[in-house]
């Protein structure tokens, strides 16, 4: 009698096997979770900011040796346990946070139920403030909602932002105003200008799809007293953010190549496919992972509002100045194409490559990881 399995079985038997061990995979990160969650219980009964950058890097570098020792990738276990610890800390978010103020009478968060005014109205409520929202249709009363205000955060469209302020005028002599619109200088002025207590411009560098402020940036333009809003800044901290200082005047300059050029460039490239007639499913089909992604970022944009965009371009006028630059500079690079100089193309090339210096390979192995990120989530 021939006892030997076929293949088929042979497959099945160890398929089992990987089944079962998946179960248990699933099981000890349910557990872990669970602990998680209790240390998020901690953090917040104890008053600790929800990230632990030493902690972080502590634990990957052993982790990684350990992956090592036993014969296993360390990019695939540091991979694995940072979508762990981002998941972390999304079950150490749902504890809580410690009021870092709790003499603050109250939060005004003006356009509260915007997409961004909405994450700054949780983050305040979770960690016990009393807060409430202004929308437009509250205007009218909102003398009484802004009376006894400690913080006013201004959360509306950049094209509102300056009128919003004007109206600001009677605040408590205390009270902190702030903004959170992706420019800084105009917004800056007019709340110096309406508002003779401390004052300070914010940019939050992230989307309002976020699930928490770990790791995120939030920039801090400084515009009077800043020691009054102090505590408002490392209440982000607490959150898990960073902030990064910095003047006005840099910020809008760093933001017209940061956002502006690449807005529009983007915007551009999507306007030239669409009048080219190019068929979009035949290009996802024919694009290596790096320009799927690019196809990906270039849709993400127009998924969405295009007056957050024309806001961001039109919001000033030194944008126009450096898109024409950018134009001349497009032009250039098309002239050495056009008159087959090829040395002069490979010599600009060079340039910019010096240019980014260390900064080239930087980016050269983060995007290895991010386009084997997009290569598995492929759907078609």
């Amino acid at each position: 009698m021939n006892n030997e399995l076929t293949f088929e079985q042979s497959l099945g038997v160890l398929r089992d096997e990987i089944d079962d061990i998946d179960g248990q995979l699933v099981a000890l990160l349910a557990k872990r979770r669970l602990v998680t969650t209790k240390v998020g219980s901690l953090k917040s009964a104890a008053g600790m900011p929800i990230f632990a950058p030493e902690r972080e890097a502590s634990l990957l570098k052993v982790r990684r040796q350990q992956a090592i020792d036993a014969g296993l990738s360390p990019e695939l276990i540091e991979d694995i346990l940072r979508r762990l610890m981002q998941d972390s800390y999304v079950s150490q978010d749902a504890s809580g946070y410690r009021c870092v103020n709790p003499d603050c009478k109250k939060v005004i968060v003006i356009g509260g139920k915007g997409q961004l005014g909405r994450i700054f109205v949780d983050l305040f409520t979770r960690s016990g403030y009393q807060v409430q929202v202004l929308e437009q249709a509250d205007w009218p009363n909102s003398a009484d909602i802004l009376a006894e205000a400690s913080l006013v955060i201004v959360a509306v469209p950049i094209r509102l932002t300056t009128l919003v302020i004007q109206k600001l005028g009677t605040l408590p002599e205390n009270c902190i105003l702030a903004d959170v619109t992706s420019i800084k200088e105009a917004p800056l002025y007019e709340m110096m200008k309406v508002h003779a207590g401390p004052v300070v411009g914010l940019h939050p560098m992230f989307g309002p799809d976020v699930t928490g402020l770990v790791k995120q940036t939030i920039i801090a333009c400084e515009g009077r007293f800043p020691q009054q809003y102090h505590w408002l800044l490392e209440q982000f901290n607490v959150w898990g953010a960073k902030i990064h200082p910095v003047e006005a005047h840099t910020h809008d300059q760093a933001m017209s190549m940061v956002q502006v050029m690449r807005h529009f460039s983007t915007i551009a490239y999507g306007y030239h496919l669409m009048t080219e007639g190019a068929d979009i499913a035949q290009l996802v089909e024919m694009s290596s992972p790096i320009y799927r992604l690019e196809l990906i970022m270039v849709g993400r944009l127009f998924a969405q509002n295009p007056e957050l965009y024309t806001d961001i371009i039109f919001a000033n006028q030194d944008n126009i100045a450096m898109m024409k630059r950018f134009a001349y500079r497009f032009l250039s690079l098309l002239e050495d194409v056009q008159s087959n100089d090829k040395a002069a193309f490979t010599e600009t090339f060079s340039q910019v490559a010096d240019y980014f210096g260390d900064y080239a390979d930087i980016f050269m192995q983060e995007s290895k990881v991010m386009l084997a990120k997009a290569d598995q989530l492929k759907k078609y």
